[in-house]
This record gives structure tokens, sequence and C-alpha cells, in this order.
């Protein structure tokens, strides 16, 4: 009875276990029958296809009011606005205005233009942005780093203080090209070319403009006239040192602007504590503007060494189009200075926009931003204006004080109008400490220590990029900072596809699932199978060779430690790759070769949709054999245990 039993059990389980290969066989099948893939020419006739579809359906009109829309994001808010939400967009593009004004004079100061012209970017490209953006909080204008940016990089080709006119006029070209290579980023959805300055780098680049664009504030605060052009800290404090030394100066103008910075600050300060009084370092600029001219202007001070503003042309912004020089033999450079501030004027907008629309809980685009902001300096460009962008902290105000809608921009800007037509004369007197002290008034958040040393607990690599940039920008030049920013975040990509890791899988008790032994060390392997999984999505001619070396390294020293039987299958992971190339299959095919040498066959598990069709063309299927192809680890695994370890053979399809 006891022999009928197990033979009757023995058959039983020869029965599962040819079920149990059927299913593994059908399984692979699935994979090895699997259609190719769209080619590229397919894929992109499909987009026209659908979008023709998608336009067919609708009407012209239809058609054309959906552009608009898409266009001009105001026509569809715009027919759902209320004079509840107009009561706090006036109150907030008021308050907005009493920052800006103060600010834009002193960011034109910082870009070595005339006051009126930070007063110009801080009408027309807001009027722009309202109707075309889709943010409802930023606030538009001249910033502190584009302003940096600009005076940095075209001093080098033309004297600001030897040819204000050909200064000022490569200043509106190159706003044009930042307008015009902003907008075709946002056209044709080259979104991701912002992303690779990357958010260590920002953190890094605005740590360290901050600290130089409070070092030029020197020259103000301290009433020196003869100041460098260079923009690294040791230039600058060698600057200060011998005007210091060499030439007269007044300490009036410290006083004035120390006394008004403390002031300022103090606002701020009162303002954190008490958010109801969220106005007041809001209003604190202006404030500190009015009572410093004042005071100079009833105590003659401009007479003992107060340098001031003096004159101040007012008016409407006036056209700038003949200004263009698209004829100057400086062109190419000062569209490359146009992609720089492009590119740095978009990631800070776009990163205070997608900000501020989190807390609000709705998704900003940023191809549409980036059109809206393009077409806004493009515009500004021919009417005056230089760069402009969002504002960090003039964003923070309008939000404090409430802003429902971009209307908040259009009361700004009509408050600046207004201001440049009546105002500006006012201004004569305005001494320039004070205008430097509200630039430095502005420049603590833009150092971030908080999220540095964040950064260095989370991420080295991305520590490195962070102080990389700093030290670069502080110590050579902002072009220098940035190079040296995105040459690492390039550098880092490029050492993660060459260098990928190579990853020695077990299977964890009492399940299926097989992942690292190192992160799971209750992951047990199987006696002579060896898993290994390859951790990057491409596998190509930059990290073939260094994969196979690693694999066959790997197989090496688990052969040395095999101490029960030898290793007989090699079970490679292919889960992870995306894609794979010419390259890559030969770095396959050798990998094959030595291991059949060694007595060790390869088995390929899990191949991606490209993968498989790849392998599959380039025969490397046939040369391996089907039987050696499995739809997941598990299968492989299996497989090479119900097999008989002498003879490989029994593995079959």
């Amino acid at each position: 009875m006891g022999t009928l039993a197990n033979e009757s059990f023995s058959i039983e389980l020869q029965q599962l276990d040819a079920a149990t290969d059927t299913a593994r066989n059908q399984r692979t099948q699935w994979l090895l029958a699997s259609p190719n893939p769209p080619n590229f020419f397919h894929q992109l006739i499909n987009s026209v296809k659908k979008n023709v579809d998608r336009t067919t359906k609708r009407s012209t009109n239809g058609v054309f009011f959906s552009f608009l829309k898409g266009l001009f994001p105001i026509l569809s808010w715009g027919r759902n606005y209320k004079c509840t939400m107009f009561k706090h967009d006036i109150m907030a593009g008021l308050t907005l205005a009493s920052l800006c004004i103060p600010q834009s004079i002193g960011y034109a100061n910082l870009a070595k233009l005339d006051p009126q012209y930070g007063l110009y970017a801080s009408v027309v490209p807001p009027l722009i942005y309202a109707v075309m953006g889709s943010s409802r909080e930023i606030a538009i204008g001249p910033v502190a780093v584009v302003s940096l940016l600009i005076s940095a990089l075209i001093s080098k080709i033309i004297d600001p203080a030897v040819d204000p006119i050909a200064y000022r006029n490569l200043v509106f070209t190159a706003t044009f090209f930042t307008g015009a290579f902003q907008a075709v980023f946002g056209l044709f959805r080259l979104g991701f070319l912002v992303d690779f300055l990357s958010h260590p780098a920002i953190v890094g680049f605005m740590g360290g403009a901050a600290i130089v664009i409070g070092l030029q504030q020197l020259k103000g605060l301290l009433g020196i006239n003869h100041f460098t052009t260079k923009t690294d800290v040791v230039s600058v404090l060698e600057a200060v040192y011998k005007s210091l030394h060499n030439e007269p100066w007044f300490p009036l103008n410290f006083v004035l602007g120390v006394s008004f910075l403390f002031f300022i600050l103090m606002t701020r300060f009162i303002g954190k504590r008490n958010k109801k009084l969220f106005w007041l370092p809001a209003m604190a600029p202006l404030l500190s503007v009015v009572l410093s001219t004042l005071i100079v202007y009833l105590t003659k001070a401009d007479q003992h060494g107060v340098n001031i503003v003096k004159h101040f042309k007012g008016g409407v912004n006036p056209s700038s189009v003949h200004q263009l020089q698209f004829n100057s033999p400086h062109i190419g450079e000062i569209a490359k200075i146009g992609l720089t501030c492009a590119i740095v004027a978009l990631t800070e907008a776009i990163a205070v926009g997608r900000s501020f629309a989190s807390i609000r809980g709705y998704h900003l685009d940023g191809n549409k931003e980036m059109v809206a902001i393009g077409c806004m300096n493009l515009v500004g460009s021919l009417t005056s204006c230089y760069t402009a962008t969002g504002s960090f902290s003039r964003t923070a105000v309008n939000y404090s004080a409430g802003c429902e809608t971009v209307v908040s921009n259009i009361v700004m800007a009509i408050t600046v109008l207004i201001s440049l037509e009546l105002l500006t004369k006012l201004l004569y007197y305005t001494p320039l400490a004070i205008l430097a002290s509200i630039i430095i008034s502005a420049l603590p958040g833009l150092i971030d220590i908080t999220e540095a040393f964040h950064i260095w607990k989370v991420d080295k690599t991305d520590f490195i990029i962070c102080i990389a940039a700093f030290l670069g920008v502080l110590f050579g030049s902002v072009e220098i900072g940035l190079i040296i920013a995105v040459g690492i975040s390039f550098g880092k990509i490029i050492l993660g596809t060459i260098r990928p890791s190579v990853e020695l899988q077990g299977r964890l008790p009492g399940t299926d699932t097989f992942c690292d032994i190192t992160q799971f060390p209750v992951a047990t392997e199987t006696q002579g199978v060896l898993v290994i999984r390859v951790n990057n999505a491409s596998l190509c001619f930059a990290n073939a060779n260094f994969i196979r070396g690693r694999i066959l390294s790997i197989v090496t020293n688990r052969s040395e430690e095999q101490s029960k039987g030898k290793l007989r299958i090699l079970v490679l992971d292919m889960s992870s790759v995306m894609s794979i190339d010419t390259s890559g299959i030969v770095a396959l095919e050798e990998l094959n070769r030595e291991l059949v040498s060694q007595g060790i066959q390869l088995a390929i598990a899990n191949p991606r949709w490209e993968v498989m069709n790849k392998l599959k063309v380039a025969k490397f299927v046939d040369e391996l054999g089907n039987r050696w192809i499995f739809l997941s680890v598990g299968d492989a695994v299996d497989a090479c245990l119900n097999a008989k370890m002498g003879d490989l053979s029994t593995i079959n399809c």
C-alpha cells in the first residue's frame, strides 16, 4: 500500500510540475510573441493624427476661441471676476507698488541704468503678463539677480561710464533676445532646459549672487564715486579699500544708509511677528525714500557729500525699437547674454509661481508661463524696459496682501505709471545710500542657509554642486558660477549613466519577490543560480563595457565563494532597462560567450518591449535560445530549480 501511495504522490507531483512548466512556457511565449513597438515615425504620425482628429471635431470658431483662451488666460477667469475680488486686488496692488517703486529704482541702479528704466520695467511687463500669465500671485518687475547679470555681462562689452547710450542699447537688445528665447522655450515645450539648473545649483547661485549684490551696494552706501566693474569679492573689496584710502569719502552716506536699513529690517521683524501688520514692511522702503529725500532736501545734505539721484526723467515708456542693435559686431555675445538671462529669469519666475500655486492648490503650466514671460520681455525691449521676471519678495508681499488675481499687477503698473507722470521730480534729492539699503534689505531672502544644510544632510553630491555655484559666483563671476553649477550637474548625470549600479538579488523568504541582498539581508540566494539586476534605464555605448565588467567580477567572486556545488546559471534581471543600443547588444553577446566558456548559462528575465524587439532583430535571442528568456525572475529561478542541475537542457519551452 505504501509503495502505491508513493507512486501516486510522485505522479501528482510530476503532473503539477508539468502544469507549472506549461504555464511558465506560455508566459515566455507571450513575451517572445509580443508585437514590435512603434518606431519614431509612427509615433510622430499618430501624434499628428490625434491633433488633426481633435481639431476636426471642433468648429472653426471653437478652435480659434480655444487658442485665444490658451494664449490669454484672462479670457477664462475674467468672466467670473467679481467686485469683492477687486477690493482685495486693489489693496494688494497698492501695497505692491509701495515696495516696487523704490526697489525698481534701486535695481536699475544695480543694472547701471538710469532710475526711470527700473520703473519702466514695472509698467509694461506686468500689464502683458496680466493678460497672458496663469499665476494669480506672482509679481512682475526687475529683480536683483537679473540686474546683476546684465551689468556684469554687458559691462564687459561696453563700459556704461564711458558710453551709457551704447550700453543701454545693448541692454534692450539683450532683453529682446531674452524674451525671444523664453517664448521659443514655451512654444516648443522645452521647459526641461530650465531644469538643468538644478535646485542645489539655484540655492548656491542665489546665495553667492546675494553676497555679490550686497558688496556692489557698498559704492552707494559709502558714497564711493569710482568703483570696479568686476563682481568677484576680491576685486570689490580691493576697490573699496583703495577708494577709502586714496579718495575722500563722506560718512554721512553711510550713516543715512545704515539708519534706514535698520529701520527697514525692524519693520520686517515686526511684520513677521504680527501677520496683521504685513503692510508695514511693504511700506517701509517707500517711507524710507520719502523721509530720506525730505531730510536731504531740508538739510541740504547733498552739499555736504551725500550722493543723490539728481535728474530723473519721467513720463510714459518711450519706444526703443530704433535702439535695438541687431547690426552690432557684438550681436553673438549679446545673444549669449540673452540666453543666460532667459534661463535664470525663467528659473526664478517658475519656482516662485509654482511655490505659491501649490499653496493655493492649483497647477501652473510651465510652458505657458514661458510664453507669457517671453512675450512680456519682447514687448518690454521695444518700450525701454530691461529684463523683468517674477520676484519672490514682491510675490510674498502680494500674497500676504490678499491678492486674488493678477489684477494686482495691473493696479501696481498703473500706480507706477502715475508716479512716473507726477512724482519723478520729487525724487531728485533721493540719496543713493537709501537705494543701496533697500536692495541690501531684500538680500537675506536669497541666502537660504537652512536649505543648504538640508541639502548637505540629504545628498553630499548635491551639496558640492551648491557650494561650487556659491564659490564660483563669489570668487569668479556670475557666469562662472552658472557654468560650474551646470557643469557639475551634467557630470553627476553622466557619471550615473556610465557607472550604474549592478546589484546582486535574492528571494525574500515566503515570497516570490527578489530584491537587493545588501538592502535586505534576509533575502537568500539560490544555490547554483546567480541573479543580477542592472539598475539603469539604458544599456548603451557609455556604460555597456562597465556593466559587463561588473557582472563578470560578481560572477567570479561568487563562484569562488560557492562551497556547495558550482555556479551553473546567471539570471540577468533587465526590468529596469528601458532601451538598448548596438553597443549594449554586443556587450551581452560578449558576456554570454565568456559565461559559456566558464560553463555558466545566461538567462534573461523581464526584458522591456523595445529591448526585447532589438534582441530579436539582432538574433541574440536565437543565439541564447528561447528557453532562456523568461517573463520574470521568479520564473527563471523556478525553471532552474525544477531542472536537473546536471543537465541544463531539461529546461525547455
